[in-house]
């Protein structure tokens, strides 16, 4: 097959859709298809197999390193001169809406894959009525597309009751060989613990942005004055959470990655990720398969994974007092923090990325073919117009 590929984002920010994207593109390759990607300059020309086409666009001044395309870039040649099978675009917002237009006026299958609430995002940033705009303008972008791909089977009912059609769930693998329990270490715990070692240790991994509520965990650390924390990722609220801990016990250790991330997770004793719009949350699925008991708000795609009692222990979204109490129960209690972080681990041992990806292949070969079968009438009623 011929992929084309359209992101609102890639590398060098790291985040949930760019990791999910680079598997995807060392899938491709793996299995010999050709694809070409297009994305925000300012990142590699070429990822895996694939080419990178970069398009100029704006900084968004909440996020600096986030860009905006405008609805109207130069797509169109590159796009019909690859001539691809399927066009995916993930996430789509103002590239995605250039990308579907063009597709649609040359006859291109599109999937598209919702990745971010964010509409939910804007309501929690104060902006309730921009916040419905969005949600209508997303809901009327992705129907045009011919399948639309969810994360997970909370975050498809909730965009099925919203009005979108054409859903289908698709999951995120982990490498549950890299993430292992047997990844524990002794110099990481160290360091991830600011040298306290024997001390209860919470890690939270992910962007450092405002919406992932990782101020939250300054009340934990208010009530539980023995716990130690770690905070892995940047981002655009490293700054105000340094200066908001910073007579507290965390350790911010910036972005991590391969064995130093999986050394990170199997080093610490307890997951907390107090973020409550997560369409699936990809960290929880890195955390349960080191091992780790979850701590996280019963809200978002992380259901799907996420059990009260079995794997995790859940709160309310927005009780602060709970999310404290989630965490005490688990620091008194280690054998629950075990068997908890047991299941986890076990629940996730099956969700390979290759059977993940195989399954998104078999997703694009069905869209071309539906396409090819909704082409083929068209074709005869014009050939037997033009034999009378």
């Amino acid at each position: 097959m011929r992929i084309a590929l359209f992101t609102e984002t890639f590398l060098p920010r790291v985040e949930g859709v760019t990791n999910t994207l680079c598997r995807v593109l060392e899938h491709l390759a793996a299995r010999g298809h050709e694809s070409l990607l297009f994305a925000p300059e300012g990142g590699p020309t070429q990822y895996a197999n694939t080419p990178i086409i970069g398009l100029r666009g704006w900084r968004f001044p909440l996020y600096p390193d986030f860009k905006i395309i405008p609805p109207l870039p130069s797509i169109r040649k590159p796009l019909s001169a690859f001539n691809p099978d399927v066009v995916h675009v993930l996430n789509p917002l103002s590239l995605g809406l250039a990308a579907i237009q063009q597709s649609r006026s040359l006859g291109l299958p599109v999937v598209a894959s919702y990745h971010t609430d964010v509409p939910g995002f804007m309501r929690r940033w104060g902006y309730q009525w921009p916040s419905q705009l969005m949600a209508c303008y997303m809901r009327w972008l992705h129907n045009r597309a011919d399948l639309n791909l969810c994360p997970s089977q909370v975050t498809l009912e909730a965009l099925r009751r919203q009005g979108y059609r054409r859903l289908k769930v698709w999951g995120r693998g982990v490498d549950t060989v890299l993430f292992h329990p047997s990844k524990r270490s002794a110099e990481w715990r160290a360091r991830l613990s600011g040298g306290n070692p024997d001390q209860p240790l919470l890690l939270f991994v992910g962007r450092l942005s405002y919406e992932k509520r990782i101020h939250w965990l300054h009340a934990v650390i208010n009530a539980l004055p023995d716990v130690r924390v770690a905070i892995v990722g940047d981002g655009p609220a490293r700054a105000g959470l340094q200066r908001l801990f910073f007579d507290a016990p965390v350790v911010f250790t910036g972005t991590l990655h391969g064995e130093d991330l999986a050394a990170a997770y199997a080093s610490a004793d307890i997951f907390v990720f107090p973020a409550a719009n997560e369409t699936l949350g990809n960290v929880v699925l890195e955390a349960m398969a080191s091992g780790l008991p979850v701590v996280a708000p019963r809200a978002g795609g992380l259901l799907d994974h996420a059990v009260h009692g079995e794997t995790a222990l859940l709160f309310e979204p927005e009780d602060r007092n709970a999310l404290v109490a989630a965490v005490q129960a688990l620091v008194e209690d280690p054998a629950l923090a075990r068997r908890l972080g047991s299941a986890g681990r076990a629940r996730v041992e099956p969700r390979t990325w290759m059977a993940v990806l195989d399954g998104l292949l078999e997703d694009y070969r069905s869209v071309i073919a539906a396409r090819r079968a909704e082409a083929r009438p068209s074709l005869a009623s014009r050939r037997l117009a033009d034999g009378l």
